[in-house]
């Protein structure tokens, strides 16, 4: 789940509720980059200004068993921008400097300082945190991204453990955490010659993930917290006759905020969607090899990309760098029991609500079964509940473990996370039923899910229970999917006996250049490094472009 910074998760407007065919290649040189279908006739979705697609409130006109749910239509997957019509496949290509796999804010964030974009402390702005006010003024007029990061971040706390990432953050928002407003103390220099030539790939639109999250559903961190360098939230907005509701932003807006800022920071001609990593692979150039001069490492990146048609063009790039940005939500985690592969089994939130709009749901429904005891369940109870559908809410914690996520959401700001959570504790399936059409079963186990849409579960005491159900959401997380790279980035883990994980295990980075520890030139960001809210992901891009502008200064002539 993604979300801004201090809060966790999603809320609802006015509920509350959460935050083969053909070849294609890409080369630099200079600043020119190029991406050519070869011998298809086909042509790549470029993208496009546009809303994230909506699924109709009437469904489809069609019957559906129950259980079932209609298919969704794709999301589209597209290109930002035209290339360049000096297409590079003749001549002697040179490896690309940086590609940037994963294309939503962390992504975006660091195409914008890679694209020439340089912070610089304003000259008459004075830093509400002292010391690092007096830092600041020991290099004046030396940029930010210039200026050693460990040294200007060291004293400073907030609410992430990466102190590249609370600097940024203070620069942006010097006392946000405080309720306080002031004006960021950076400003921005377009700098031609800081430029490193990269692209950046991404399954969807820019934006990344937020695509995917139903339109309506507002953060529950701040709406600008959201934002990314140099253009707020509130006043893209404004312009925008757009409000913030208490505060916050809908999905819809921060998706369609997210592909404003690529047009205008005109960072479109780096982005290429539709693009899916299959393969990517490293090893030293060898000699007579383009870039052989340059000992580093180089990056072989191979995909797909879907072609109007739908149909499927590989490409293949060679890169100095790549940098992971892919995020956390690609693999729901599973249960792995009997019958999880079941067409009723569902792993994300839209299940329900297609559901509800197909008509497939409906209050004299058999109840909804909701598994996991995290924001992303909450949301899905509360969702349901607004409906008038029955929920069966399952769970292994105890109601009063401390670990629970709702014991660390202030009540004040978040009375219907912590309704739930009573919700929880208070309606047990052998308690009476205050709360009509909710049970919550805590501390069951699933044991396994029957054809005919029942769910047998092992309550505390080792006995086994069965319940007739609708619907089944398993809300208990997700994991990366690095299947494209070596062992799919086990090695590359803080942990490496343990899986990947966001929370637990992430990436092993270096902590001032988020590049790995375990492998040159290969940087990873956002959640696959440990930084799991927007507003925090921007101060990964500043490690990399800070360590890349370094490399780049240093490589051979």
């Amino acid at each position: 789940m993604i979300g801004g910074g201090g809060g966790l998760g999603w809320n609802r407007a006015g509920m509350r509720k959460q935050e083969g065919r053909g070849q294609a290649s890409l080369y630099a040189s200079g600043r020119t980059l190029d991406l050519t279908p070869r011998a298809t006739g086909g042509h790549l979705i470029r993208g496009k200004e546009q809303n994230e697609t909506q699924v109709s409130p009437s469904g489809p006109s069609f019957p559906v068993p129950p259980g079932r749910l209609p298919a969704p239509n794709p999301p589209p997957a597209a290109a930002m921008s035209k290339w360049t019509k000096d297409h590079l496949g003749t001549g002697s290509p040179e490896p690309l400097e940086v590609v940037i796999i994963g294309n939503g804010p962390s992504g975006i964030c660091l195409s914008y300082l890679l694209s020439g974009y340089t912070p610089y402390m304003k000259p008459d702005a004075v830093h509400p945190h002292p010391l690092l006010q007096r830092k600041l003024l020991e290099a004046p007029g030396v940029s930010i991204l210039d200026q050693d990061l460990d040294y200007l971040s060291e004293g400073l706390e907030g609410r992430s453990q990466s102190p590249v990432a609370l600097l940024f953050d203070a620069l942006l928002r010097p006392d946000t955490d405080s309720g306080g407003d002031t004006e960021s103390v950076l400003t921005w220099k377009f700098q031609k010659e800081q430029a490193i030539p990269h692209v950046v790939l991404g399954r969807n639109l820019p934006g990344g993930a937020w695509h995917s999250i139903e339109g309506s559903m507002v953060t529950l961190s701040q709406g600008e917290w959201m934002g990314l360098p140099d253009l707020q939230v509130k006043d893209w907005m404004r312009r925008k006759r757009r409000g913030l509701r208490n505060s916050r932003a809908t999905a819809g807006d921060i998706a369609h905020y997210y592909m404003d800022y690529v047009s205008k920071k005109g960072l479109g001609h780096n982005f290429v969607s539709g693009a899916v990593v299959t393969a990517v692979a490293w090893g030293r150039p060898e000699p007579g090899d383009a870039g052989a001069r340059d000992p580093r490492p180089l990056f072989q990146v191979s995909g797909f990309l879907t072609a109007e048609d739908q149909s499927q063009q590989p490409f293949s790039l060679c890169a100095r760098n790549v940098v992971l940005a892919t995020g956390t939500s690609d693999s729901p985690a599973r249960l792995g029991i009997p019958g999880e592969t079941l067409p009723f089994v569902h792993y994300e939130l839209s299940a329900l609500e297609l559901a509800i709009r197909a008509g497939v749901l409906t209050p004299a429904s058999d109840p909804i079964l909701i598994v996991g005891a995290g924001l992303s369940a909450a949301d899905a109870v509360l969702y349901a509940r607004h409906y008038n559908i029955p929920v069966i809410h399952a769970f292994r914690r105890p109601v009063d473990d401390p670990g629970l996520v709702f014991n660390q959401l202030p009540k004040m700001l978040y009375p219907e996370y912590h309704k739930v959570h009573q919700m929880m504790r208070e309606q047990s399936i052998l308690s009476p039923s205050p709360y009509e059409g909710y049970r919550s079963l805590p501390e069951h186990r699933l044991l396994l899910f029957k054809e005919d849409l029942q769910a047998v579960f092992q309550d505390p005491s080792g006995f086994q229970k069965v319940f007739c159900i609708s619907l089944v959401l398993v809300l208990i997380g997700s994991h990366p999917n690095l299947s494209f790279l070596p062992g799919a980035g086990a090695d590359l883990a803080v942990d490496p006996e343990q899986p990947l994980s966001a929370k637990r295990n992430p990436i092993d980075v270096d902590p001032f250049t988020y590049q790995s520890t375990q492998q040159q030139g290969l940087y990873a960001m956002g959640p696959l490094a440990g930084d799991n809210f927007v507003r925090f992901v921007q101060g990964g891009a500043l490690a990399v472009a800070s360590s890349l502008l370094r490399r780049e200064a240093r490589k051979p002539p």
